[in-house]
């Protein structure tokens, strides 16, 4: 088996260890585990094991290191721990992906979920790689094919761009990710499940993605039951799934489902600290935290492949200026937000053009290609602005000649932003033009 090859595991076996640490249980309160005897060898973030008496061993990770103590943060309730109780340091697990990967789903720590055995690769990674310096970068490359003929065209999305996803709940931002996972042009996929449900988790794997998906994918799931710790981790460990890869020279596309679960991971982590909470609920660090992560995506330096990635964001009640959202909006090279106004009404995608952007534009674009997205957005724009009017019975015809195309091409653009598309780009925008032009827009020629 590949998995099986003897460089792997001659480095499985190097990172091998007989020696253990042990400590004892000094105080429990406030949701941590106070230790004694480790202080001196233990390192924040390292794994520990927590031998109860009565019931089965607990596992958490050092959060905080004193001169004599270190506070221990359980990944379940502490229920039945006592004074004195025995607990394991372990070393802080080596996480080394590698191109055996392709095609299965790991946890955070690279421990394989789909019941087959999985060597990590001949390199540890640190889950907190700096980005690649901005000077070295390159620019954003060539637009992508998408699959979804609204992103093949008025939301292109082009090589090493950083894109939000922003939606509600259901809505069909998971279903828009499959397919994007499916059909996006890259030569490899890595996906973060971030505290989602373990029935989805599956359900991604299977049905989204599916046996040709996988070939080329890597899934990186922490589910909802989950310590908060393991989900935190989940969408670093997926990045540095990613940034192997991108340095191995492929161009990757890089999903995490959602930057919001991490950050309320990342919240009670903090809380636990003893950090305060300042926005909206959120800490202060809340904000370093996720403008690294997105950071560590885009283009790579001229030997490395680039880093396209899409980060979706729930939004409560559709509110835009919630912190999470609003520090990604920030940072990132644009923002697509899905409305649960037309997926009600059963367009999928539920794009709302007027309220998302391509910041890859003008350059994405031709001339021509962005005089046919510039027009199309005065007409869907025309046309939201007097939808009331025209539902009530009150639009006549003749008053307004934008209006008026804006009427008669409506249904059939509406129909346009809810293909898919399989023959490419220049096949989109044939498309596009086509029903402009029978909209009677004033179109310069191709």
């Amino acid at each position: 088996m590949a998995d099986l090859d003897p460089t792997h595991l001659k480095g499985a076996f190097d990172r091998m260890s007989a020696v253990r640490h042990m400590g004892r249980v000094t105080s429990v309160a406030r949701g941590v585990i106070e230790i004694d005897g480790l202080a001196g060898r233990a390192r924040i973030g390292d794994h520990l094991t927590l031998h109860r008496h009565c019931g089965p061993d607990l596992h958490g990770e050092v959060l905080n290191v004193e001169s004599d103590l270190i506070q221990m943060l359980p990944g379940a309730a502490p229920d039945g721990v006592c004074l004195g109780d025995r607990v394991q340091l372990d070393q802080m697990p080596a996480f080394a992906p590698g191109m055996h990967w392709l095609g299965r789903v790991v946890d955070p720590f690279g421990t394989p979920l789909d019941g087959k055995p999985l060597l990590p690769g001949t390199q540890e990674r640190d889950l907190m790689q700096n980005p690649p310096t901005a000077v070295s970068r390159k620019p954003l490359g060539a637009r992508m094919e998408t699959g979804l003929a609204m992103l093949n065209t008025v939301l292109p999305i082009v090589q090493g761009q950083r894109v939000g996803l922003f939606a509600g709940s259901g809505v069909g931002k998971s279903t828009l990710l499959a397919t994007l996972a499916r059909s996006m042009q890259a030569d490899a996929v890595v996906v973060a499940l971030v505290g989602e449900r373990g029935r989805e988790v599956n359900e991604f794997v299977e049905s989204a993605l599916g046996a040709e998906g996988m070939k080329r994918s890597v899934v990186v799931a922490a589910t909802s039951d989950q310590s908060a710790l393991a989900r935190r981790r989940c969408a670093w460990s997926a990045m540095s799934v990613a940034e192997y890869l991108r340095d191995e020279g492929l161009n990757v596309l890089f999903l995490v489902d959602s930057v919001t679960r991490f950050a309320e991971a990342h919240r009670e982590i903090a809380v636990a600290m003893g950090e305060a909470a300042s926005l909206r609920g959120y800490p202060p660090s809340v904000t370093p935290l996720i403008a690294n992560l997105c950071e560590r995506a885009g283009p790579g330096t001229a030997k490395q492949g680039d880093i396209t990635a899409v980060f979706s964001v729930l939004v409560a009640g559709s509110d835009m200026d919630e912190p999470v959202a609003d520090i990604l909006r920030g940072v990132l090279d644009g923002h697509i937000v899905l409305s649960r106004d037309i997926a009600e009404r059963g367009r999928f995608p539920a794009i709302d053009l007027s309220r998302s952007v391509s910041r890859s534009l003008p350059d994405a674009a031709c001339t021509e290609e962005n005089q046919l997205i510039s027009e199309t957005r005065k007409l869907v724009g025309s046309y939201e602005q007097s939808e009331v009017m025209i539902k009530a019975g009150l639009y006549s015809e003749g008053s307004d000649p934008l209006l008026d195309q804006a009427v008669r091409v409506h249904e059939e653009l509406d129909g346009f932003f809810g293909k898919a598309e399989t023959d490419g780009i220049a096949s989109s925008f044939d498309r596009l033009r086509l029903i402009l032009r029978r909209a009677g827009a004033n179109l310069p020629r191709a």
